[in-house]
């Protein structure tokens, strides 16, 4: 069995926590309003704004013996720029206040997803990066697109208000192949604890961030802001 596989199926008990977050059920059911969508949103660039320096950070503490990891770490990076910026901008097509997202503060879960990566990188080993990479991409190929047509057809909102999830939907499935050749020229067992323990937190913060998004609020824009956003 490959790492990936191992990887699969050894935080399946975490990845069904995720899977049935209220939030996430209610979406592919079609059972949504605009403001969790907003609200996920948010929480949503309160992380990926950090995919790009953390990949930085993780590039720059690989040891000598994995510097063949570097390429794959600038391929991955070059693809995550300006992400965070889609997000502001489906939050404007959805009719909420993108200003207010930037200025906000994230939920504790996303601060602590956030903060559970950074560590990994800095403290620990650079590697378990790959531990977020595998549970947030895996995630988004199995559920953005389908996610993104059922909450569009349930609020009738403009396809610019979901480049975010139509966009990584589309990508993640590259990213998971390409995720599935780095596991498989990793041997080092210390490596490959390291992205267990780092995608099994990553499960259960972003599944609690699922949960905590009805605390969430997002400003909306009035019709004269939406026409000027």
């Amino acid at each position: 069995m490959s790492f990936y596989d191992r990887l699969t199926e050894s935080t399946r008990r975490e990845r069904e926590f995720l899977l049935t977050a209220p939030a996430i059920e209610d979406a592919l059911a079609g059972r949504i309003t605009r403001e969790r969508y907003l609200a996920f949103l948010s929480q949503a660039w309160h992380h990926v704004r950090h995919t790009v320096p953390l990949l930085m950070a993780a590039g720059s503490r690989l040891p000598p013996r994995l510097a063949w990891m570097q390429r794959d770490m600038i391929h991955y990076l070059e693809e995550e720029v300006g992400h965070d910026g889609w997000i502001l901008d489906d939050i404007r097509a959805a009719g909420g206040d993108a200003d207010a997202v930037r200025a906000s503060t994230p939920l504790p879960a996303t601060d602590a997803l956030v903060a559970c990566v950074y560590d990994t990188v800095q403290r620990r080993n650079p590697v378990g990066i790959f531990g977020m990479v595998f549970v947030l991409e895996g995630t988004s190929v199995a559920l953005a697109l389908n996610a993104a047509d059922r909450i569009q057809a349930t609020l009738d909102l403009p396809d610019a208000a979901f480049t975010y999830l139509r966009s990584h939907g589309t990508l993640d499935q590259e990213h998971v192949m390409d995720l599935q050749s780095i596991l498989a020229k990793l041997t080092d067992q210390a490596d490959h604890a390291s992205i267990l323990q780092c995608a099994r937190v990553m499960y259960w913060l972003y599944g609690q961030m699922f949960r905590g998004l009805d605390d969430v609020r997002v400003p909306l824009l009035d019709a004269a802001a939406r026409k000027r956003a």
